[in-house]
């Protein structure tokens, strides 16, 4: 065992193309750190409808350039027998350690393998390499990002030609042909060939945003705005200059790109301590809203004034608020949601007479809906320019609601405000998370075994009136692998994270609020609720 570890270790060594990379390995095979060794080449990192996303180092389990070379030849050979000899393949990527080399690396693969390869001018946010892709008519994008992930990890994630992400059964198709390389010397890797795109693709996008807002709305609200250390600070600040709105203030710790992310354990707006500057930098200039962008800027983030002190918005909040704002200027198309988030969105669209549809978890579902108008997730992921951009981009997000906080402040008002207006006509929908994050992978399995074979009858006294076992599939949504508890004034979901190490439980209370005066009463109980749900679900999956 120890023999052919050692001989797997020095074979890929042999073929890896960095030098940093070969150094690290060389290294633990000198040492003969089996443990080590064992974890970076027990498998391989797993290409899925996420593309790929892992801790950065040597080996197959690891991301690196030689994970990435055989990732792009996969994607090329798919591409050309489907259609797209010849094709031009957009290539974009964050700040992260290795993003701009994995691009490259990539630009090269697809020239070797005679298609067009397009690599963006420089670290921008997600979505302007999803718009790139159906401004320029591209048969597939590369995106090299780890979104919020730890500063340690970095992604590879993959679009075909309609600018949406992949998804069955094309992941395992890509997977399949990426398996099928026998060796990295078997990719041709041109040194040149490919092009670096100018300003204008970005121009082309900002001049997009535009369309997102009404014209002549009230463009007033004054905005605290964090990068969080990755990309989205000058195109944000160029969309709200175009837009007109005053120039967000920053926050300076964060406002630069930095791989190594030193203001926060976890680049993500929903982790605790992660929003703390923006507050900081909140309560000193006093403005109407914060914004923050998570580092590759495809999500958005806001945070309102709440009596003495600031909080976060849920993305059930956000998404609630940009749904009824968009009905009231009139928007048509259908309304869409992943499975996991906030029911009220359907009761926005219904009351307004507009269609709706929910989808499985994930952006690569929700712009696949046909006449999509607005899409948004939980993990505060908003679509508000399908036609543009079909991913989730945290740049028209925050024009989007700024603009909207800008109307309601003409008048007075706050986005808390609207959104009691809502919860008195459409039911309190209060939503939270139970989310456990594990070192022992077998731990999330246990427990959705558990709960599958000894399924709960009911959660916080109120009794499950359905249970249903997501591998199934249903009538609307294809197999997945989640359980979704329907209970008298209640919904629960519990599926495994796609991205991250993690069992997450979606929960949401409906408590019924009469007029304005019920609230508090009705924010007392559905928090009393949720607490007990949350009690009970962690009980019933032994987590």
């Amino acid at each position: 065992m120890h023999d052919d570890l050692i001989a797997k270790a020095s074979a890929w060594l042999a073929e890896d193309p960095d030098q940093e990379t070969r150094d690290e390995l060389a290294k633990l095979i000198d040492a003969g750190d089996v443990a080590e060794l064992s974890a970076r080449f027990s498998g391989t990192l797993q290409f899925g409808t996420a593309g790929l996303r892992g801790e950065l180092g040597a080996g197959p389990m690891r991301m690196n350039r030689s994970v990435v070379i055989r990732a792009a030849a996969g994607l090329a050979a798919y591409l050309k027998q489907n259609g797209g000899t010849g094709g031009l393949v957009v290539i974009g990527y964050d700040a992260r350690h290795k993003s701009a080399d994995f691009a490259r690396d990539t630009a090269a693969v697809m020239t070797g393998a005679g298609l067009r390869a397009a690599v963006l001018p420089r670290p921008l946010p997600t979505p302007v390499l999803a718009f790139a892709i159906r401004h320029l008519g591209a048969v597939a994008g590369v995106e090299v990002t780890a979104s919020h992930n730890p500063p340690r990890d970095n992604g590879y994630k993959v679009y075909l030609g309609d600018g949406s992400q992949i998804v069955p059964p094309a992941d395992a198709e890509i997977a399949a042909e990426i398996d099928a390389i026998a060796s990295l010397h078997d990719v041709p890797r041109p040194e040149s060939g490919w092009e670096t795109l100018d300003e204008s693709v970005l121009e082309a996008y900002l001049a997009r945003t535009d369309a997102v807002l009404a014209p002549g709305s009230p463009r007033t609200a004054r905005t605290v705005y964090t990068a969080m250390h990755g990309v989205g600070k000058d195109v944000l600040l160029a969309a709200f200059a175009r837009a007109g709105f005053p120039a967000p203030v920053l926050v300076a710790e964060q406002a630069e790109p930095d791989p190594d992310f030193p203001t926060v354990a976890f680049p993500n707006p929903e982790e605790p301590g992660a929003m703390d500057l923006s507050f900081a930098q909140a309560r000193a200039t006093d403005p109407d809203l914060i914004i923050a962008n998570d580092p590759d800027a495809d999500r958005c983030a806001v945070a309102v004034r709440d009596g003495a002190d600031w909080r976060m918005l849920r993305g059930d909040e956000v998404g609630a608020l940009l749904a009824a704002h968009l009905v009231r200027r009139g928007a048509t198309g259908v309304f869409a949601e992943s499975i996991v988030s906030s029911s009220l969105l359907g009761r926005i669209a219904e009351k307004a007479g507009l269609p709706y549809e929910e989808t499985l978890t994930g952006f690569k579902w929700i712009a696949r809906v046909d006449g999509l108008r607005y899409g948004y997730e939980e993990a505060l992921g908003y679509c508000v320019d399908p036609e543009g951009v079909r991913d989730k981009d945290g740049i028209t997000a925050a024009l989007l609601i700024t603009e909207l906080a800008s109307v309601l402040k003409e008048d007075g008002r706050t986005l808390l405000d609207l959104l009691d207006d809502l919860a008195v006509e459409h039911g309190l929908h209060a939503t939270d998370q139970l989310s456990v994050r594990v070192q022992d992978l077998s731990l999330i399995a246990d427990a959705m075994r558990r709960l599958r074979e000894q399924p709960p009858t009911e959660l916080a006294g109120l009794p499950i009136t359905r249970s249903e076992d997501l591998t199934r599939g249903t009538a609307e949504l294809p197999p997945t692998d989640g359980l979704r508890y329907t209970l008298d004034g209640a919904r629960v979901i519990v599926r495994p994270s796609g991205t991250e190490p993690k069992l997450k439980c979606y929960l949401e209370v409906v408590v019924p609020a009469p007029d304005h005066a019920a609230l508090p009463a009705a924010r007392t109980r559905a928090t009393a609720l949720l607490a007990a749900i949350k009690r009970d679900l962690s009980a019933a999956a032994g987590i």
